[in-house]
């Protein structure tokens, strides 16, 4: 007879085995009246369902009371659960818990070992075979149904232990010195990357994982003698793996990214030049990481490729340029390497202008930068771009740029003046724009209303 741990005749055992018969009649009854109508009777089949579900819990709650009933070893035994552990893995430190536990327990955040307090170096768990195989024959010689091995475990972001083994192969492929190995992996990291959020969070379980993507762009002195296609998947993987929140510090911050991804801005494919961008973009969500790209000199060829004007880059470049000029320090830094010359001449030529124009009123406290505006021509520029525009965010960013040349340049009020008189471009713009440009019309009307007051009592 096999063990069951539990004394026969206890009452609780008692009490669940009428429980389960008493349900099982019911379940009977209930099946037998479905089966005997003609029409589908759904309060019969709903109460089904519910009697069902209840002979489910009482088998669950059945073998959770036999195996807290039964003394199993301590190595048994899940550190945080206290309980028989069904799927045990090891972490960095060696020591084993059961998954669903030790994974709630780095989901919460924590990077230690629970036992030892020790920092993790990683946070892959490895499957702990020895003590599986254990646990399954003291299970079997006690009576106690543990789950089939052979089922692969699913975690609560969707990843098999297949999932992870092909991960970890296909980092191993990256180190490879074959280029038809590493082409074979970065495409693929690329594509499941790009599919599977989780195999983006699987980046983060391990301090190794990004270098090792890196490794065929690290190892060549100069991008120009990497093969485009290759330097492409890499850099696009990056881009899938900054979208991912958990992973936009440790992408930024892990050795020679920011300086790969510089580099790509400059050489390879247009899509290459065009996903660094939007890699920058994604990672500079976070304000020490707008910090790192603008100190790593990527403003420069960021506005060098949006001066180039390939329509294929340009919406990415010009949102990196306006995510890293929310930080004053990277403001002077566009200023400097030429953004203003660079997007007024593309506002002119009627691309992407509202995006180039938020851009342009974040630049516009810059003195430098005002300076620049004002002998570029943005003036007429910009009072076109309020009488044509339709975008009612256009026509606010145009306003707050005059405003502030309004107020640095005196030179320019006699074109806006003459605007003035001849279209009404900033009172009309005062009576219906919204509140932001509103005001800021408002304040060059005054401006101009004083100046002439001024002429006339001198």
């Amino acid at each position: 007879m096999a063990k069951t741990g539990v004394v026969e005749g206890d009452p609780t055992t008692v009490a669940t085995t009428a429980k389960a018969s008493e349900l099982k009649r019911e379940l009977q009854r209930l099946v037998k009246s479905i089966l005997a109508e003609d029409e589908i009777n759904v309060d019969a089949i709903d109460k089904t369902h519910q009697t069902l579900l209840a002979l489910k819990d009482l088998k669950l709650n059945k073998r959770k009371n036999s195996d807290s009933n039964l003394h199993f070893p301590d190595e048994f035994r899940c550190p945080l659960s206290k309980e028989l552990m069904r799927d045990p893995v090891i972490v960095s430190t060696g020591q084993t818990y059961d998954r669903p536990f030790i994974q709630k327990w780095l989901k919460a955040g924590n990077r230690t070992c629970p036992r030892t307090q020790q920092v993790l170096s990683h946070t892959i768990l490895t499957p702990n075979h020895l003590i599986r195989e254990m646990i399954s024959q003291w299970c079997k010689n006690n009576g106690i149904q543990m789950p089939d091995h052979s089922v692969q475990y699913l975690n609560d972001e969707g990843l098999t232990e297949g999932d992870r083994d092909l991960f970890l192969s296909l980092l191993e492929k990256m180190s490879s010195s074959t280029l038809s190995d590493q082409k074979v992996a970065a495409r693929e990291l690329r594509l499941l990357t790009k599919k599977m959020p989780s195999f983006r969070a699987l980046f983060g379980e391990s301090s190794d994982a990004i270098p090792q993507l890196l490794h065929p762009l690290s190892q060549s002195n100069n991008s120009i003698n990497v093969h485009p296609n290759l330097q492409e998947d890499i850099i696009t993987t990056l881009l899938n793996l900054s979208i991912h929140d958990n992973n936009k510090k440790l992408v930024a911050e892990t050795p020679k990214v920011i300086p790969l991804l510089v580099d790509a801005l400059k050489s390879g494919t247009i899509e290459t030049r065009s996903n660094a961008a939007a890699a920058l973009f994604t990672l500079s969500a976070l304000d020490s990481n707008k910090e790192l790209i603008g100190k790593s000199g990527a403003i420069k060829p960021l506005v060098e490729l949006l001066d180039e004007g390939n329509p294929v880059a340009m919406k990415d470049v010009a949102s990196a340029l306006f995510s890293l000029c929310i930080i004053h320090d990277n403001k002077a830094r566009a200023v400097r390497d030429g953004a203003v010359r660079a997007i007024l001449k593309k506002i002119m030529s009627n691309v992407h202008v509202d995006e180039l124009l938020a851009i342009l009123a974040m630049l516009s406290n810059n003195q430098r930068a005002v300076e620049e505006m004002g002998d570029l021509g943005a003036v007429p520029c910009l009072l076109n771009i309020i009488r044509e525009s339709s975008c009612a965010r256009s026509k606010e960013n145009c306003i707050a740029v005059l405003y502030t040349i309004c107020y640095c340049d005196r030179t320019k009020w006699k074109t806006i003046r003459d605007e003035e008189k001849t279209y009404g471009t900033v009172s009309q713009l005062a009576q219906n724009g919204t509140a932001r440009a509103k005001r800021k019309a408002n304040g060059i009307l005054d401006r101009l209303n004083r100046a002439v007051n001024l002429t006339h009592t001198a």
